[in-house]
C-alpha cells in the first residue's frame, strides 16, 4: 500500500514547488500541458498503481484539465482499487467505498472550473493573436525544427522514425517537413 505523487505543471520553465503532497513513497512529474492526453509519467503512474495504493495529486487541474477525462481517471483507479486524494481540495477517493453525491457534485464542479478556466484562457490567447495580426505585428512562433538537419538525416539514409528519435521530435513532425520540402517548387 503505497503513497503515490503526480505532479504537473504546463511548460518546463514552471516547477512544482508549489504542488506540496506530504510524504509520498514515489512521485511521477510531467512538464507538459494539461490539454494533453498523452503525458507520459501519467501513462507510467498508472501502469505503476496497485490495488490498495493511493495516488496524491496536489490539485484536481493537475491531475485532468477536461471533466470526461477526470471522471474517467477517477473511474480507471477505482476500478483498479486505487485511492485518490486531492490536497488542495480536500477530497479523496477511497478504493472499494462509494463516493458520496457531495463528493462527486464536487469533483465534477471542480473539474468543470479548471475546464472552464483552460477554455478562457485559450479564447484570451486567441483574440490577443488576432489583434496583434491585425495591427502586424504578430508573426507567428519561430520554427523549433531544424528542418536542413531532417532533411541531412534522411538523405543519409535513416528512416523518419529514426530522425524524429534523433532529434527529439515526434514522426508527424518529420513527415509533415517532407510534405513541405516535396510541396516546394525546385528553383
Amino acid at each position: 500500500m503505497a503513497r503515490i505523487g503526480y505532479l504537473r505543471v504546463s511548460t518546463t520553465d514552471q516547477n512544482t514547488d508549489r504542488q506540496e503532497l506530504g510524504a509520498v513513497d514515489k512521485v511521477f512529474e510531467d512538464k507538459i500541458s494539461g490539454k494533453n492526453l498523452d503525458r507520459p509519467e501519467l501513462t507510467k503512474l498508472l501502469e505503476y498503481v496497485r490495488e490498495g495504493d493511493t495516488i496524491v495529486v496536489y490539485s484536481i487541474d493537475r491531475l485532468a484539465r477536461s471533466v470526461l477525462n477526470l471522471l474517467e481517471l477517477v473511474e480507471e483507479l477505482q476500478r483498479k482499487g486505487v485511492s485518490l486524494e486531492f490536497i488542495k481540495d480536500k477530497l479523496r477517493f477511497v478504493a472499494g467505498q462509494e463516493a458520496s453525491p457531495q463528493e462527486k457534485l464536487m469533483l465534477q464542479i471542480l473539474g468543470a472550473f479548471g475546464e472552464f478556466e483552460r477554455n478562457i484562457i485559450r479564447a484570451r490567447q486567441s483574440e490577443g493573436i488576432a489583434i496583434a495580426k491585425a495591427r502586424g505585428k504578430y508573426k507567428g512562433s519561430s520554427p523549433r525544427i531544424d528542418r536542413a538537419a531532417v532533411q541531412g538525416l534522411l538523405a543519409k539514409g535513416l528512416t523518419k522514425a529514426a530522425v524524429a528519435k534523433k532529434l527529439g521530435i515526434s514522426r508527424q513532425s518529420v513527415h509533415r517537413i517532407v510534405d513541405e520540402l516535396n510541396e516546394k517548387p525546385s528553383t
